[in-house]
């Protein structure tokens, strides 16, 4: 069922031309529910696949992303492998130079394999399920918390797909404005909290205006703004999280994509605690909302400091 509503929901977005653009640079291999083969005198930029099977002898020179299906690696990946779902497999021949992220699936490292970066492996079991279920005990009905859990597991892969993309196309704007949430914090915590209730104003105005019809397209853009300064407010958020949670234990550099979903992995735990999560997610917006603003989408240290 959950797989069912989260490939639907893919389907959605290749079908109305939200297909990630680096799958549409020359060069770049992309596949739904096709096998994806690169050979070892072959070279693409980047792969990504939902529900296939991808085979590399060759060399990826950026990132190889899949959904579902299996990864087999006997070549070179110049930045990160990153599988949902997935069943990863690293032969000895294996060279990966970043990072290495399986969530819900299986990672299988043979013997000789290189890994330059990071490793983050989390395999779903039914001690988990078992955990939750008993952690949600006394505050939701366990009739309704496996719809409950269904939701927030579409929820995460959503938000993991929408992370991979946004830090695969926009490393730099993500660090700058990320640096902005530990410079200026007060500030942009500020600012954040002033433009939601502002945009909500706003809002709430365009929708009795749409009983005249001329609010139907304001309301319409405010919708499509609010949801991409969230997008991009999100996975500013889940970097800084991530970077520090790796510098906290590790000294080693972690690349925009490895933090930003390590970063996700956090705030995910963090959301499925009862009333906490909902106030964290709420702190969270309005943090990004402000460095959002404040660094306008990751081009400028401060919007409105005076030239």
């Amino acid at each position: 069922m959950k797989n069912k509503i989260f490939l639907a929901i893919v389907f959605l977005f290749i079908t109305s031309g939200f297909t990630p653009l680096a799958a549409r640079q020359q060069g770049d291999r992309f596949a739904f529910k096709e096998d994806i083969f690169v050979a070892s005198d072959e070279i693409q930029d980047n792969v990504i696949a939902f529900g296939a099977k991808i085979i590399i002898e060759g060399k990826v020179r950026e990132d190889v992303f899949a959904l579902g299906g299996t990864v087999t690696i006997s070549g070179e990946v110049g930045n990160a492998v990153v599988g949902i779902g997935s069943k990863v497999i690293l032969k000895p021949t294996a060279v990966i130079r970043k990072d290495v992220v399986v969530l819900g699936g299986t990672l299988e490292k043979e013997l000789g394999c290189q890994v330059e970066g990071d490793t983050v492996y989390f395999k779903s079991s039914e001690i988990s399920v078992k955990f939750l279920k008993e952690s949600f005990k006394g505050i939701f009905s366990l009739s309704l918390l496996p719809i409950i859990l269904i939701i927030k597991f579409v929820s995460i892969f959503i938000w993991f797909l929408l992370t991979f993309l946004v830090a695969s196309l926009f490393p730099k704007p993500i660090t700058l404005a990320s640096t902005q949430i530990r410079n200026s914090f007060w500030a942009t915590f500020g600012l954040g909290f002033l433009a939601i209730i502002l945009y909500t104003g706003f809002t709430i105005i365009s929708a009795f205006l749409c009983f005249l019809l001329i609010g139907i397209p304001i309301l319409l853009s405010l919708i499509l703004a609010g949801f991409i300064v969230k997008i991009f407010g999100r996975v500013v958020l889940f970097y800084f999280f991530g970077e520090s949670l790796a510098q906290a234990f590790n000294t080693r550099k972690v690349s925009v994509i490895g933090a930003s979903l390590l970063g996700l992995l956090l705030v995910s735990l963090i959301g499925f605690i009862p009333f906490i999560g909902f106030f964290f997610s709420l702190v969270l917006s309005i943090i990004g909302w402000g460095a959002v603003i404040r660094t306008k989408f990751g081009t400028t240290e401060n919007w409105f400091a005076r030239q």
